[in-house]
């Protein structure tokens, strides 16, 4: 429901009401005609009155009534009334279910009303006190949207005079069935007779019983429609005639059950004889037997005493109820999780550190600072046995092993291994649990996965913790801290388990993409090892000792039937996938095996015996036309061309900056998707080539003739960052010039405006993708040379490095000089 309007019984009118000092209006009608041809007395405001359903409530003429309000149109008729005179009118909808209601869902006669309060909650819902006025009836609905607002008539109390000693005598009746009711009735106080039998008013004393009767809506509604008060007392008095009729058969009702309840003890005797018969014939445990067993089993368990004293508790606690009580089987699946969590059971780490790299090398190519943490952390445990373990994040892009690293790490250390995914969790109970209050409730995941694994020490993996979210149900990443903490994490609580747990001995693994969406906190609690991308070498490897054999098997393979060739393996990797790990590319050998399995099903026992060779030549047969391509270097010098570097998210790859010179004034283009910090890098090199334009032989004011437009290729692609300044300088300066660069020569580097070169990132996956393209030196920044020991010997022996202090020694290696040309 949009509107939570409180039930009658919920309201604190039935006390206030007695206080309120408005008469009812009266109107003096001699003649005998109908109620309906009474002349009405319309309301003097002729703009209308906001009108607010509401559901399962009536209110009458001088009565208090609290309400929620929490549907829009009612909200806005309620803002509209505080703005003006603060009356509404208040009708109650026929079916309470109706959410958006139209004129024909209300009753007919509704109840002019004052506000006199107005209260909101959380949830944009609002809580008032109004006050009703008087009767009322719509006569004409002005407009339903924003809100409803209605032309609304008044309906008089009317009585007449041949009715007076009629009303009298109805007035008495109606009192004393009303003093008998209360007599038979639970719900309803008898100290309230005496306020009631002091009203003077017949028909406001009308409205106030039926608003204290525990009837129908249809009934109070009934009641409310009466304009007559003769009318009013008569239809009060039937209805309590009805109530008091029901309410002496719920008396009987309720003696039987105090009977049935005698009978219950008889029947709690006859099991417990039953109990007696079944424990002698051995064929059922007690509640009581139960809670002895978990008693002696947290003796066993030897835990903390607060601890144990707790759990002690609700152990203790069962005993007291009934066995049919359905709170014993919440209690029961409490106690039995906390009995059954590995307070004290763990694995035997593995000790010996050579075998412990065997078992990572088998399963991972590469990776080597990963193996490195984990037998550093391994080697001082194993000094220390009060060592507080620490959390290791691992950084990369996406299929590069971040999650099966994790798994070999269990395997090494002989520990179990759990796995929980942080992708998309926004409940901070995921993490921490419910609170046993909750219907439902069950501890967290992290406990969850404690007790699955029956260790309390195995590695946990906490899979995309950059990809948390939060919202109205709480923060995961902040409930994390305490799990990833160290300091903290040896006395962890979870909302259900409600008792601490020691987390210490776990080792938590966590993996991401990127450390920016990371919350700095959580971020501070760990060790950070960045896996980049893997290199064409280290592809060819995986690929040979991992993905075919594992493909082949899968596809239900022998290795006799099918081979691949380190250079089909590079066709796949260089034509027909681009990628920073090796999912795609063993989703292209699994393809291949397929092909290869249905060629062998259909061609009989002759194709089972023959060895499917799958070869560079022959790739395309298998995989279609190329996907993919890299760039490659051609030999020669040419003008306004120089070789650059970047790296991508998929590994780095070669931008060939072309630069041309056109008379013009002064212009500076610059195409192909350069991004912010890119164009900036074009505007210090021109700067740079400005202040050194006599040492290069360019007139001074050659930027005020000239119109200079920078150009890289693949315009479809976003470019950015700073290291291709010295590129651009060493383009720009080749083509104003005229001097022939080194194609073969590839650079990197960002330049500030007195030509300095500071060092970049990246600088395995440019370099790598520069030898790949056909370069023969490399030009890096002086500070980034240290970087050459990261490459494969096989890259690194085949390059030479130059160091890069200034724009001048990029001047020096690349442009062709002019004895030379």
């Amino acid at each position: 429901m949009a509107d939570n309007e409180k039930n009658l019984s919920d309201a604190p009118e039935n006390e206030a009401m007695m206080d309120s000092q408005i008469t009812p209006l009266h109107g003096e009608i001699t003649d005998t005609e109908d109620i309906e041809d009474l002349v009405h007395i319309v309301e003097d405001d002729d703009d209308g009155l906001p009108v607010i359903p509401l559901r399962g409530v009536t209110i009458f003429p001088t009565m208090l009534l609290h309400f929620d309000v929490g549907r829009e149109k009612s909200i806005s008729a309620l803002e509209n009334a505080m703005m003006n005179d603060q009356k509404v009118f208040l009708i109650t909808q026929k079916n309470a279910e109706t959410d958006l209601p139209t004129e024909e869902d209300f009753y007919e006669v509704g109840t002019t009303a004052h506000i006199k309060q107005m209260l909101r909650l959380p949830g944009n819902s609002i809580r008032v006190l109004a006050e009703g006025i008087s009767r009322g009836r719509i006569e004409h609905m002005i407009h339903e949207v924003p809100f409803f607002k209605a032309r609304i008539e008044t309906l008089r109390d009317v009585v007449r005079e041949e009715d007076e000693i009629r009303v009298t005598a109805l007035r008495r009746v109606v009192l004393e069935q009303f003093r008998e009711y209360l007599n038979y009735s639970q719900k309803v106080s008898s100290e309230i007779y005496p306020g009631i039998e002091a009203i003077e008013d017949s028909g406001r004393m009308a409205d106030i019983i039926t608003s204290h009767l525990d009837i129908s809506m249809d009934d109070k509604e009934a009641v409310l429609s009466c304009i007559d008060v003769r009318d009013r007392l008569e239809r009060v008095s039937d209805i309590i005639l009805k109530e008091i009729e029901v309410t002496k058969i719920e008396s009987e009702i309720a003696e039987k059950v105090r009977s049935n309840i005698s009978e219950s003890q008889k029947e709690y005797f006859l099991r417990e004889q039953i109990r007696t018969i079944q424990q002698e014939l051995g064929q059922d445990e007690t509640l009581d037997e139960e809670v002895e067993k978990w008693l002696a089993k947290l003796e066993e368990l030897d835990l903390d005493q607060p601890v144990h004293d707790k759990i002690e508790k609700e152990i203790k606690r069962v005993r007291k109820l009934q066995p049919q009580s359905p709170d014993v089987s919440v209690m029961r699946t409490y106690i039995e999780l906390v009995l059954g969590l590995p307070w004290h059971e763990s694995t035997r780490d593995r000790l010996d550190l050579k075998k412990m790299q065997k078992i990572l090398d088998e399963d991972h190519y590469g990776l080597e600072k990963v193996k490195e943490r984990i037998i550093e952390y391994m080697a001082v445990r194993i000094l220390s046995k009060d060592f507080k373990g620490h959390i290791l994040c691992l950084v990369g892009p996406p299929g590069v092993g971040k999650t099966s690293i994790a798994r070999s790490v269990a395997r090494s250390m002989n520990r179990k291994f759990v796995r929980m995914s942080l992708g998309g969790v926004r409940d901070e109970a995921e993490i921490r649990g419910h609170r046993r209050t909750y219907v439902g409730a069950i501890p967290g995941r992290i406990i969850s996965s404690i007790n699955d694994a029956g260790v309390n020490n195995p590695v946990f993996l906490l899979d995309e913790i950059d990809k948390v979210g939060s919202d109205y149900r709480g923060d995961p990443a902040s409930a994390l801290l305490e799990a990833l903490d160290p300091e903290q994490n040896s006395d962890f609580k979870d909302h259900y388990l409600d008792v601490p747990f020691d987390l210490s001995h776990v080792l938590f693994i966590t993996t991401a993409n990127t450390t920016d969406t990371i919350p700095g906190p959580l971020l501070d609690r760990m060790d950070i090892i960045q896996l980049a991308s893997y290199t064409l070498e280290e592809k060819v490897k995986i690929a040979e000792q991992h993905l075919v054999p594992k493909q082949i098997k899968e596809n239900g393979l022998k290795a006799s039937q099918i081979t691949f060739s380190e250079g089909a393996v590079r066709g796949m990797i260089n034509y027909y996938t681009r990628e920073a790990g090796v999912r795609n590319l063993e989703r292209t050998i699994g393809k291949i095996c397929r092909k290869a399995a249905r060629k062998i099903v259909e061609g009989g026992a002759s194709e089972k015996k023959k060895n499917h060779r799958i070869t560079a030549g022959n790739l395309t047969s298998y995989l279609g036309k190329k996907l993919a391509d890299y760039d490659k270097i051609e030999p020669g010098s040419e003008v306004g061309v120089t070789t650059g570097m970047a790296w991508t998210a998929v590994g780095g790859v070669t931008l060939f900056i072309e630069t041309g010179v056109m008379h013009g004034t002064g212009k500076l283009m610059l195409t192909g998707q350069m991004g912010d910090v890119m164009q900036e890098s074009a505007k210090i090199a021109l700067s740079v080539i400005r202040e050194r334009s006599d040492k290069l032989g360019l007139p001074s004011d050659f930027y005020e003739k000239n119109d200079i437009h920078i150009h890289i290729p693949e315009g479809a692609t976003p470019k950015d960052g700073p290291s291709a300044g010295v590129t651009m300088c060493t383009s720009m300066v080749s083509a104003l010039t005229n001097t022939p660069a080194r194609r073969e020569v590839a650079m990197t580097g960002e330049i500030t405006l007195r030509g300095k070169v500071l060092p970049i990132g990246g600088v395995k996956e440019k370099v790598i993708a520069a030898h790949r393209a056909g370069a023969v030196e490399i030009l890096l920044p002086e500070d980034n040379m240290k970087d050459i020991d990261e490459l494969p010997a096989n890259v690194r022996n085949s390059l030479t490095f130059k160091p890069l202090k200034t724009i001048d020694d990029v001047f020096e290696e690349v442009l062709v000089k002019k004895q030379d040309s």
